[in-house]
C-alpha cells in the first residue's frame, strides 16, 4: 500500500530532509480530493445553506446535506437526523455534557470514565459534576496500558448514569473493548458515549452494532479539514435534549413571548455552519470508504510492529503501552534524554513526531511519567518511513546528536550564583550569544548551537530543584531561583530544566536579564531580541509558551524590586 502521491504535503522536505510525517494521531494529512473539494466549493458554490432560494444556495445546501448522508452511511446510523455537525470531537463531547448531562444528571448520579481519557472527555464532565452534584468514578488502567475490566465492573452500579469512554487511546494506542463495555453498562441502565476521534481512521465503525447512545469524532483525524466534526446520537435521546447553543438555523419561531426550536438535526446547529469543512469531510469519508479497511489495518499493524521491534533493540528505550489490541500508535521514553529534546532532534532530520502528555495528564500521572515521545502511523506511511525514524533515533540514543550533561553541580545557593556571575559570565554574555546564534548559516546550525548552550549552562544542584521553585506553564520541568544584590541593586537568576533545548533557550534569556537592575529588566524589549535571533518563527507553540512563561516570571520578580 503506497498512497503518498495522493497527499501533496508529503512531497516536501523539512530541514533539508524528505519529510517523514509520524504525527497522525494529532492530525492526518489531506488527500487531493479533499483539497480540491474545498477549493471547488469556494470557487463555484459558496453560499449559505438552507436560507435562500437562489442557485448557489441550492448547490451549497445539496452538497451540505449530501455530506450528512455520507457520514450516516460511514457510521451506519439509522437516520441522517442522528448526525450533528460540530467543530470537532471536543465540541461534540461538550454538547452532550452541557445538553444531556446538565438536564439529566442529579446529585448522587455517577459518571464512569477511564484514566486514559483525553482531557476533552474529562473536563466537561468535571464541570457538569460541579453543576449537578453528580460524582465521577475512574476506571483504572493496567501497567500494559489496557483498561482494567475488574475495575470497570467493580465501579459499575445502578447509580451509573453515564459511561463515557475512548474507543482508542490517543496517547498509547490501546483499543478498548467498547462492545463489552457498552453491553454491560446498558444492562445497568446507563447511557454510553464513545469518543471515537482516534478510531474512525483505523477501523470500520457501526454505531447500530455497537449500540452506543452517542459517538463523536473529528474530521481532521480522518483525512478531513480542521474545524469540523460529528456527533452521532440516537434520535430519541437527541429529541429529548434541550438545545445547547442558540441563534439562527436552530429555531422554528421566535417572538418576545417565546421561542420554538427547529427539528433534528438543526436544533443543535446554531449559526452559519462550516460548509466548506463539511464538504471537505464528505470527500475524506469517501476516500476512507473506498479503502479496504482490513488491508489498512494489516498495513498499519506491520508499521507499528516494525517500529516497536526496532525500539526494543535500542538501549535506554522503554515502550509505553503494550496492550494486546492497538492501533498504529507507538509511545516511548528514552533514559537520560528529555522527550522534547528527542522531538527537536528528530525534527532536524525531517521526522515529525509528538512529545508531551498528549492531553492525557491523568494517564501520564498514573504511569509515573511527565510525557512520552509518540510516533503514530497512517495509511500513507511506509516501512521506509519506519526505518528512517529508527535510524535517526538510534543516532540520537548513541550520542551522535546528543551528549549527556556533564556540568558539575555546585553545592549551595551562593556558590551557584557566584559561578554564574564569575567563570561563565563571558560565555553567556548577550553580545557573544547574539553573534554566535546569528552567525549560524541555517536553523539546523542555530538549533545545534542552542543545544550546545544548554549543555554548557551550569546545572542547578539537587537542593535547588524543589517543587517550590518549579515554574508552571512549561511543558518540560523548569526551576527558577533569583538573588537580589542589595549593594549593586541588580538581580541574578538561576534557571534550569530537564530538557536540553529548554536549557539552551534559558541561556538566551539569562544573557539579557542576569545582572541587570529591575528597571533595566522591565524596559528590555525581549520580543525584539527574540525577533533579531529569529526565534519565534522556528519554535513550536509549546516551547514558545514555555519561554514566555520564564520571561514573565523574571519580569514579575523584577517588578517587586522596582
Amino acid at each position: 500500500m503506497n498512497l503518498k502521491k495522493q497527499f501533496p504535503i508529503l512531497e516536501q522536505h523539512a530541514h533539508g530532509h524528505p519529510l517523514v510525517y509520524l504525527d497522525n494521531a494529532a492530525t492526518t494529512q489531506k488527500p487531493l480530493p479533499v483539497i480540491d473539494a474545498i477549493n471547488g466549493f469556494y470557487r463555484e458554490a459558496n453560499a449559505n445553506v438552507h436560507r435562500a432560494s437562489h442557485y448557489l444556495s441550492a448547490r451549497s445546501t445539496h452538497a451540505f446535506e449530501e455530506a450528512r448522508e455520507e457520514v450516516r452511511h460511514f457510521l451506519n446510523a439509522a437516520s441522517s437526523d442522528e448526525i450533528i455537525w460540530t467543530r470537532g470531537a471536543t465540541e461534540a463531547l461538550n454538547l452532550v455534557a452541557q445538553s444531556w448531562g446538565r438536564s439529566q444528571l442529579k446529585a448522587g448520579d455517577e459518571i464512569l470514565l477511564s484514566a486514559m481519557e483525553h482531557h476533552a472527555n474529562i473536563v466537561p464532565w468535571q464541570m457538569v459534576a460541579e453543576q449537578t452534584g453528580a460524582v465521577i468514578k475512574v476506571i483504572e488502567v493496567t501497567e500494559q496500558g489496557e483498561l482494567d475490566l475488574n475495575s470497570f465492573r467493580n465501579l459499575l452500579s445502578d447509580k451509573t448514569r453515564l459511561l463515557t469512554i475512548a474507543h482508542v487511546s490517543n496517547a498509547i494506542g490501546t483499543v478498548n473493548p467498547v462492545e463489552t463495555l457498552i453491553a454491560e453498562a446498558k444492562a445497568k441502565g446507563a447511557v454510553v458515549l464513545v469518543d471515537g476521534a482516534q478510531a474512525v481512521a483505523h477501523s470500520t465503525v457501526d454505531v447500530q452494532k455497537l449500540n452506543c447512545d452517542f459517538y463523536a469524532f473529528s474530521g481532521h483525524k480522518v483525512f478531513g479539514p480542521t474545524g469540523i466534526g460529528v456527533l452521532y446520537g440516537k434520535k430519541a435521546l437527541l429529541e429529548a435534549m434541550p438545545p445547547w447553543q442558540t441563534g439562527g438555523e436552530m429555531i422554528r419561531q421566535v417572538s418576545f413571548s417565546g421561542t420554538t426550536f427547529n427539528e433534528l438535526p438543526f436544533k443543535f446547529e446554531a449559526g452559519t455552519p462550516n460548509v466548506s469543512g463539511v464538504i471537505g469531510l464528505r470527500e475524506a469519508i469517501r476516500f476512507v470508504r473506498a479503502l479496504d479497511m482490513k488491508q489498512v489495518a494489516d498495513h498499519e499493524d506491520k508499521l507499528r510492529q516494525r517500529a516497536e521491534e526496532g525500539l526494543k533493540n535500542l538501549p535506554g528505550v522503554t515502550l509505553v503501552g503494550e496492550a494486546k489490541h492497538k492501533v498504529s500508535v507507538v509511545s516511548f521514553v528514552v533514559e537520560g534524554i528529555h522527550n522534547q529534546d528527542i522531538g527537536l532532534l528528530l525534527d532536524q532530520q525531517g521526522i515529525a513526531v509528538r512529545t508531551g502528555h498528549h492531553c492525557t495528564m491523568p494517564l501520564m500521572e498514573h504511569l509515573g511519567l511527565s510525557g512520552t515521545v509518540r510516533a503514530s502511523f497512517s495509511v500513507y506511511n511506509t516501512l521506509d518511513d519506519v526505518d528512517i525514524f529508527l535510524a535517526a533515533l538510534s543516532s540520537i540514543v548513541k550520542g551522535e546528536f546528543y551528549a549527556s550533561q556533564d556540568s558539575k553541580e555546585v553545592e549551595g545557593h551562593s556558590a551557584f550564583f557566584n559561578q554564574l556571575e564569575g567563570e561563565h559570565a563571558s560565555e553567556f554574555s548577550q553580545d557573544r550569544i547574539f553573534d554566535q546564534v546569528t552567525a549560524s548559516r541555517s536553523w539546523q546550525d542555530k538549533y545545534r548551537h542552542i543545544m550546545l548552550l544548554g549543555k554548557k549552562l551550569p546545572s542547578l544542584p539537587e537542593t535547588m530543584r524543589t517543587e517550590e521553585s518549579r515554574l508552571h506553564g512549561c511543558e518540560s520541568t523548569v526551576w527558577l531561583h533569583h538573588f537580589y544584590d542589595e549593594q549593586t541593586m541588580r538581580l541574578y537568576f538561576a534557571v534550569d530544566s530537564d530538557a536540553r533545548v529548554i536549557r539552551g533557550l534559558i541561556a538566551l534569556v539569562l544573557s539579557v536579564f542576569n545582572g541587570r537592575t529591575p528597571q533595566d529588566i522591565s524596559r528590555f524589549d525581549i520580543d525584539d531580541w527574540f525577533s533579531k535571533l529569529d526565534l519565534y518563527n522556528h519554535l513550536s507553540p509549546s516551547r514558545g509558551n514555555g519561554l514566555r512563561a520564564i520571561v514573565e516570571e523574571i519580569r514579575s520578580l523584577a517588578h517587586r524590586f522596582e
